[in-house]
This record gives structure tokens, C-alpha cells and sequence, in this order.
């Protein structure tokens, strides 16, 4: 009978955490396991100070940047990735960005900072599963991830590759299933712990670290649809008797807990290798003529309220892809090997990371936690986003509207920012449903984490005489007209200066008094060099792909 319950229970981990909370680089060597174990008693330690059962950022900036010897800028980029990761309502988010946007200092911005505060041990857990982005001297060795410009990126048949670790869900439960004593050893209390802090076969693993580990798993019982956190699964029906949990000490017996988890574990049904294999293949993309590549599209078949839908778009050559759909809503979207093409996405977006791309142009609706930019040539993204981070880019321009410091990680060269420049109907609707405002707006302060990437040389701030607005060229619904929060004054003065320089040359024409041949003439000669100028920029491309047949401009809205 126990057994038959054990088997109900299906359990898996969750791609979130890896995919929006994993930053894309090797974490700092004072985050590695030994030192978590060492945060893990001190903070128990002191817990009257801020430390426990909930960390304070002034406690986890002290601990940080006193005893692990992190930069003040990456103990904030940590606590506020792990904070905008827990699915924080708009409002609240809404809230947090005007009141940070109205301190006048930075000692106004750290009292409001000292306010926040995170559950200690799912922060210790989001800590440790930083680990999978480290690259091992072993597999470094025998070729596998070898860190260069151009490492190794995954491929859409799931097969597993360095990069590929902060999509594949293989990869993320081999990752729990390989270091799932060493987690489950991080939440124990202290008096469970051996002289050398380790667990003992008599350990108890209390409710509330099991209610930490429900971070990272989740599943179902009996094939239900309804997903449920790990805390509530490890005390259904018969799981007790499995998972040794006894109501008397409300603790599970540490062997017998290890040892369920490890059965119960399986393949995630909402993950990237479900979407690939079994999920519903979308015909947004054209087949281009005269190609071997195929666009291939999917998304996931399985959509529930407690788990973002999925969309994998791979292999978009020479065309406008352009899309406003229920399907993109709230989304993780990952872009991959898509070239020489045009890609709208005009949704309220969970995440997006563009892999693999080549002189292209992404324009994305609001994107409430990340955008990942990896392993790109001249590529141009444009979009509102909570997190923007870039590594192995190269010519690539950027232009944002950001609370949060853009992250250039490794292996980037000839990076441009600029700020955001266009608008569509319904974007101030899309910003306000993933709770992005137009302040506070760091487009322009990139952050250089990476210590091989520390040269500020690798980026610069796009010159205003290089700067035009962008025009989406679609109809929708709604009602923004303008650029949320405007353009900076010297973008916009540049803008002014070119308005005034056509009119004068408007001007000009009308006064020069020509005959309606001369006229005509001119006339040519004006288009003949407008039509030179679109094949030299690529943008005759772009206009040839708005039409495409028997569709027409409303594309986006389908």
C-alpha cells in the first residue's frame, strides 16, 4: 500500500529557478558549498539580528561583503535577483520602483533597500544552485566546456551543451539528484549535524526546511493536472511512512527523506525536453525558398496557472516574424539560430534569452524578469525588461528601459546601449501587467561582473548623432501614442535637430522656383537614391517581409 502511495507521487524540478534565477556566469568561489555551510551556521546563530528565518539585506550585506569578500554591487546583484525571482506581484513591484525612483541619495536608496528582506534557506539554496553555471576543470579538459567567444550553445534536439544547463530540465535534475545531500545538509539545524557538519543516519530534516526545498520541486499525485509544492506532496496520504515525517517532532527522518526524493524524482512535464518532444508546434514562420534551414516553433501542449508556459523558436532566416498572442503571455521564450531577420513579440513576457543569432532585430513586449543575450553577432534588441544580461556578444546594440543595471558577463566586444525608442499600442497595458514603470531606468549604467570582462572598453553608450526612433509598423488595439518616460534630453535633442534640418531642406526645394520637369527629374533622382540606400542598409529586406501574402500588417494581431 505504501508503496503504491510512493508511486503516486511525481516530482520534478522546476525550471524558474534555473532559467530566471541562475546568473549566466561562474559564481565567485566564496559562494561554493563549504562557505554556504558557514553561512548556514552563522545565520542560525543570529537570528535575533536579521539573519533567520528571514535575512535582512543590511545582514546579508554584511555577510557578503565582510565574510565571503563580495563586491557591494554583486552582494545587491544576488539579494535582488533571488527577491524579483518569488513571482513578486505588479503592484508591489510597481511600488518598490517608485520609491526607489524618488530617493534623492544613496543613503536614501539604502534605507530603502534595509527594508527587504528573504527567506534565509531558500536564499542559501538559490545560492548553492548558482554552482550549476561553473565550468569543471575536468570537462574543461576533455573539451566539453572549454570557456571561449564562442562556447558551445544548446541545440533545439534537447541534447545537453555548457550553456544549455540554465534551460535543459536533464541537466537541472541531474544537478538536484547529484548535490541533494549537500542541500538537504545546508537546511539542517545545527544540532543535526555531525562535528564535521554533515547529516548522521539519526538527522531530522525539519518541516520548514522541507518547505524551503519546495523552491526548487514541485509535482503532481496520481497524473493530476494540479501542480503542488514539495512541502504539501511530502505529507500526502501514505508519504510519511516513506519519507519517515513524524507528527510528534514535525520533522522527517533525513535517510528516509533523501531516499524518497531520489524515487520520486522525474522528468519535468512543463520543461524545455517536454516542449521539444511533445509540445504544439506553431506555423508562425515562413519556410524561405532556396533554404535547407527550417523554422521550427513550439510551445508547451501542458499549461497550468502554477507553472509559465514555454515557447522555443529556432531556425528564423530572412524574414518579419511578428507576433501579440495569449500564447507569449507570461511566457519563458527562449530565440535560437534565428538570422537576418525581424522578430516582433508584442506580449507581456516572463523571460527571453536569444542564443546564436546573426544580424537580426528583436523588439519585445515588457519582460518582467530577464533577458539573456548569448553568443550574438549585430543583433539589435529592443525592449522594457526588469534584468538585461549579455555574454559572448558581439556588435550588438541594445536599447532599454531597465530598473536594474545591465550585466555584461564574459567574452562581449563592440556592446551599444542606447535608450528605448518606440512604442506600440498596447504597451503601457503590457508594462503595468508585469509591473515595470519608466523609473527608475538604468539603460545607460551597464555593470561589468565578470573579471575577465572588466575592461569598460567593451562598451559604449550609443552616440546621439547615431540615434533614430524605431516605428513598429503593425496595428493594434490601445492606447500608448509616445515613448513611455520620453527620451533623454541630449537623444532628443539630436531627433529635433535632424526634424529641423528636413524641414529647412523642405524649405529649400519649395523655394528653388523648378519647373515641373526639373521637378520630375528631381523627383527621380530622390527615389532612385532612397531605393540605393535600402538595399545598402538591409532595410528593402525588412519592407519586402511586412507583406507577406494573403496576411498583411495586422499580423501581430492574430
Amino acid at each position: 500500500m505504501e508503496a503504491a502511495a510512493a508511486a503516486a507521487v511525481r516530482l520534478w524540478v522546476k525550471t524558474e529557478p534555473f532559467v530566471v534565477g541562475v546568473l549566466p556566469a561562474p559564481p565567485p568561489a566564496r559562494l561554493g558549498p563549504h562557505y554556504l555551510r558557514k553561512m548556514a551556521a552563522y545565520a542560525r546563530a543570529r537570528a535575533a539580528e536579521g539573519c533567520f528565518p528571514r535575512l535582512s539585506w543590511p545582514r546579508w550585506r554584511h555577510i557578503a561583503c565582510g565574510k565571503l569578500q563580495l563586491d557591494r554591487g554583486l552582494a545587491w546583484l544576488y539579494f535582488e535577483l533571488f527577491h524579483s525571482l518569488l513571482r513578486p506581484d505588479p503592484p508591489h513591484s510597481l511600488e518598490w520602483a517608485e520609491a526607489e525612483a524618488t530617493c534623492a541619495s544613496a543613503e536614501e536608496l539604502e534605507r530603502e533597500r534595509s527594508k527587504l528582506s528573504v527567506d534565509t534557506l531558500q536564499f542559501l539554496l538559490f545560492l548553492y544552485i548558482q554552482q550549476v553555471s561553473k565550468v569543471s576543470l575536468r570537462t574543461s579538459l576533455i573539451g566539453e566546456e572549454w570557456p571561449s567567444r564562442r562556447t558551445k550553445s544548446p541545440t533545439l534536439t534537447g541534447k545537453s551543451a555548457s550553456e544549455n544547463k540554465i534551460w535543459n530540465d536533464q541537466d537541472h535534475r541531474a544537478f538536484v539528484q547529484s548535490h541533494l545531500l549537500e542541500m538537504l545538509e545546508l537546511l539542517l539545524e545545527p544540532e543535526q549535524l555531525s562535528a564535521s557538519s554533515h547529516s548522521t543516519h539519526s538527522s531530522l530534516v525539519s518541516y520548514e526546511a522541507v518547505c524551503a526545498l519546495s523552491f526548487l520541486i514541485e509535482g503532481t499525485v496520481n497524473k493530476s493536472r494540479t501542480v503542488h509544492p514539495l512541502h504539501e506532496l511530502a505529507l500526502w496520504q501514505s508519504c510519511p511512512g516513506q519519507n519517515g515525517y513524524s507528527k510528534i517532532s514535525r520533522a522527517f527522518s533525513f535517510p528516509k527523506l533523501e531516499s524518497w526524493l531520489r524515487s520520486c524524482l522525474t522528468a519535468n512535464p512543463f520543461g524545455m525536453t517536454a516542449c521539444l518532444k511533445s509540445g504544439k508546434k506553431l506555423a508562425w514562420a515562413q519556410q524561405v525558398e532556396g533554404t535547407t534551414r527550417r523554422a521550427k516553433i513550439a510551445c508547451s501542449t501542458c499549461v497550468v496557472p502554477e507553472v509559465f508556459p514555454m515557447v522555443i523558436m529556432s531556425q528564423v532566416y530572412k524574414q518579419t516574424l511578428a507576433k501579440s498572442s495569449d500564447t507569449l503571455v507570461g511566457a519563458h521564450v527562449r530565440i535560437h539560430r534565428c538570422n537576418e531577420s525581424f522578430i516582433y513579440l508584442l506580449s507581456p513576457l516572463r523571460s527571453v534569452t536569444i542564443e546564436k543569432c546573426r544580424n537580426s532585430t528583436f523588439v519585445l513586449g515588457p519582460v518582467q524578469a530577464s533577458v539573456h543575450v548569448h553568443s550574438c553577432d549585430n543583433v539589435k534588441v529592443i525592449v522594457v525588461c526588469h534584468r538585461l544580461s549579455l555574454s559572448s556578444t558581439a556588435g550588438c546594440t541594445f536599447y532599454t528601459l531597465t530598473p536594474t543595471q545591465p550585466l555584461i558577463l564574459s567574452g562581449n566586444q563592440a556592446v551599444s546601449f542606447a535608450p528605448f525608442h518606440t512604442h506600440y499600442p498596447m504597451l503601457e497595458d503590457h508594462m503595468a501587467q508585469v509591473g515595470l514603470a519608466t523609473l527608475p531606468n538604468y539603460w545607460d549604467s551597464p555593470m561589468l561582473v565578470c573579471k575577465e570582462s572588466s575592461d569598460t572598453s567593451v562598451f559604449r553608450l550609443l552616440p546621439p548623432s547615431d540615434f533614430y526612433t524605431f516605428v513598429i509598423p503593425f496595428e493594434m488595439e490601445g492606447d500608448t501614442t509616445e515613448i513611455p518616460g520620453g527620451l533623454p534630453h541630449a537623444y532628443q535633442k539630436a531627433l529635433n535637430q535632424r526634424e529641423q534640418n528636413v524641414q529647412i531642406w523642405q524649405k529649400t526645394v519649395k523655394e528653388a522656383g523648378l519647373t515641373k520637369d526639373q521637378r520630375k527629374q528631381f523627383q527621380v533622382l530622390v527615389e532612385t537614391k532612397f531605393y540605393e540606400w535600402l538595399v545598402q542598409t538591409g532595410n528593402r529586406q525588412q519592407l519586402d517581409s511586412l507583406v507577406p501574402p494573403a496576411v498583411g500588417s495586422k499580423q501581430a494581431a492574430g
